[in-house]
């Protein structure tokens, strides 16, 4: 970067004077004093002219005419304290706008201007910002800038003006960026992406700006041991003129060697490897390096990882170092919830991140609610065989007393997935997997009769497509989101049969100001090859709750049966709409949802129920905790007027 001289040459000659006056006749300021104690200062007594300063303290005296100050007001007594403005004059208002920043962030006088002073300390403070302007100035480039500090009274305050005289604006004469013949493919866009150029401004931040976009896109382009030295700038007063020498070393082009891991590594080179997003022989990239340490540090069994181009076996290649300091591989998490309709719910799980190396991770988890009682086992082996794709492995043993249906089952399932995260926000995802379900269970058969409990041996083929185009996984703000899920399966409940099911949903965002986002979504679903009294109710298409038709109760909405309990359906059709309000970490979210269930395989979109409310939201650091409470606009017999939903993430 470029070399500046010291900013506080004010302050030392201010000290100077000081102690010059000191050693002269004693000033009235100094009352009797000891030897022991040392001169005493009477802050009633006038302030005397101390030499050197070239600038006498202001006259705050009331001239004849003006009102004096009321009381508790300015006083100008030397000891007094006084509020004071800043004002600044002789710049042009561009150029006052591009550094104004840099001088509140430096500024003694802004870091006082709402405490009162006295007029010594004012003096000082002016002193001294007139030193910061001037080498502010002289840092875009007004070399022979001048600042003048002036102190005056103004209707019972103190007006501070910096006085300012900015002079020629030098610029650049000759800029030599050198050594780039070593480079010639990327010589041209090297030199673009110094972007510093003959006839340009001797600006200080536009050369560190350009100095360190050529030090990020030499690496890009494949020189992971380039040199780029901060560049010498000479700077020629009579012609008002500056030459700018770079002198770079690109050091030769590499392409990727092997991975190097040391020994008893907490990742294999292999395994490395494998989440890398680069291949031997390909052109080496700094942004692949810190891709690499980013996808390290998202598995979760890193605390700190560094990845370290080094020299490979040949001249034209480089191995990646890669070191990995362990984090703790053991999790105990737990969470509490409640909804309407769903109850109270306390989960509680312990997590070994990697118990099968590699990134093989085995969670135990037991829930506990007043309408689910479940316990599970489930393996992850993350990264596995490529980048990103999760193996998976679940058993589950659950009771679920729900307001559709009541069932006792037991779930072996096994997957593959490609998976979105808060690190890695991905563009496309899917999973495809097996499930085989023994569950027992009593709902109703259609809306004539009660409900009745049968047994279902169930086997089904899950499988998922997603797109998201959205700006943030758990707060979006624009773009949208589409998702399709499709599952044939097979149900033996006397006899076998068949059917599938299918769902779509969509969601939008679209922020319309600083403070207010609007958000949409649809989902639509159909079960075909099978009629609804035959599939499992917990097959079945439900709707209401915090993530359906809010302002209903879970599962609320649709047909009923002789005892007024929900069935469910082959078909649904659901919307939401809302508008999210933020001030600060919290927000508001009035909206209004509609949906309902049918029995047949299509919706025909007759009898929609509606549910609006208002929601409240705090934004931490994870993503936003909402509370959405709202209420039924056309209920059903039997739905509550209230219903309040608490979750992690926006509704959609």
């Amino acid at each position: 970067m470029m070399c500046c001289s010291s900013r506080r040459p004010g302050a030392a000659l201010a000290v100077a004077a000081f102690l010059a006056a000191a050693t002269g006749p004693v000033s009235p300021l100094l009352a009797q004093a000891t030897p022991e104690a040392g001169p005493v200062l009477d802050p009633n007594s006038p302030l005397d002219p101390l030499p050197g300063l070239g600038v006498d303290w202001p006259d705050l005296t009331p001239q004849p005419g003006e009102p004096a100050p009321a009381a508790g007001g300015v006083t100008t007594e030397a000891g007094a304290d006084l509020h004071y403005e800043v004002r600044f004059d002789g710049l042009d208002p561009e150029e006052l706008e591009l550094i104004t920043a840099q001088f509140d962030a430096l500024s003694t006088l802004r870091a006082g201007e709402k405490q009162p002073a006295n007029v010594a300390q004012i003096d000082r403070r002016a002193r001294e910002d007139a030193d910061l302007l001037a080498e502010l100035l002289q840092s875009r480039g007004y070399y022979d800038a001048q600042v003048e500090p002036r102190v005056t009274p103004e209707a019972g305050r103190v007006i501070v003006t910096l006085a300012a005289d900015p002079g020629e604006l030098y610029r650049f004469a000759k800029v030599e960026v050198r050594g780039l013949d070593a480079a010639p493919k990327q010589a041209d866009a090297l030199r673009q992406a110094f972007g510093v150029k003959p006839q340009d401004p001797v600006d200080a931040a536009a050369i560190n700006a350009g100095t360190a976009a050529l030090r990020q896109r030499i690496g890009q382009g494949g020189f992971p041991f380039a040199s780029v030295p901060d560049p010498e700038v000479i700077v020629d007063h009579e012609s008002k003129m500056a030459t700018l020498v770079l002198n770079v070393e690109p050091g030769g082009a590499r392409r990727y060697g092997k991975i190097v891991v040391p020994p008893g590594a907490l990742f294999s080179a292999k395994h490395v490897q494998q989440i890398a997003r680069f291949r031997p022989g390909q052109p080496y990239e700094a942004s692949d390096v810190e891709d690499l340490r980013r996808a390290l540090i998202a598995t979760g069994l890193a605390s700190a990882v560094t990845v370290t181009p080094e020299p490979g076996a040949t001249p034209d290649t480089v191995d990646i170092a890669v070191k990995v300091d362990r984090a703790p591989p053991r999790t105990i998490a737990g969470e509490l919830g409640y909804g309407t309709g769903e109850g109270a719910r306390a989960a509680i799980s312990w997590q070994h991140r990697n118990l099968f190396p590699p990134e093989g991770a085995l969670t135990l988890r037991a829930v506990a609610g007043t309408r689910e009682q479940s316990a599970a086992a489930s393996f992850r082996r993350s990264n596995y065989r490529k980048r990103d794709h999760v193996l998976t492995a679940d058993v589950a043993l659950s009771h679920l007393d729900q307001p559709g249906y009541e069932a006792r089952t037991f779930l072996l399932g096994a997957g593959i997935e490609r998976q979105s995260n808060i690190i890695f926000q991905k563009k496309w995802t899917w999973s495809a997997g097996v499930q085989l379900i023994a569950s027992n269970e009593r709902g109703a058969i259609n809306t004539l009769t009660s409900t009745v409990r049968r047994t279902y041996l169930i086997g089904a083929l899950p499988g998922t497509l997603a797109y998201d185009g959205s700006d943030n996984l758990l707060d979006p703000t624009k773009g949208f989101r589409l998702s399709g899920r499709l599952s044939p399966e097979v149900s033996l409940q006397n006899t076998v049969f068949g059917y599938a099911r299918l769902q779509i949903d969509g969601s939008a965002y679209q922020r319309v100001s600083d403070r207010v986002v609007l958000a949409g979504r649809i989902r639509l679903g159909s079960i075909v090859g099978a009629s609804a009294d035959r599939i499992a109710p917990s097959r079945r298409f439900f709707a209401g709750g915090g993530g359906s038709v809010r302002g209903f109760g879970y599962q609320a909405i649709g047909p009923r049966d002789a005892d007024n309990n929900p069935t469910g359906g082959r078909s649904l059709a659901e919307f939401g709409a809302e508008a999210r309000i933020r001030f600060g970490n919290f927000g508001i979210v009035p909206f209004l949802d509609g949906g309902n269930i049918y029995r047949a395989a299509l919706p025909d979109f007759s009898g929609l129920r509606y549910g609006a409310g208002l929601g409240v939201r705090y934004h931490s650091s994870f993503g936003p905790i909402r509370v959405d409470v709202g209420t039924p606009i056309n209920p059903q017999k039997g739905d509550s007027r209230i219903t309040v939903f608490v979750s992690l993430g926006q509704a959609f």
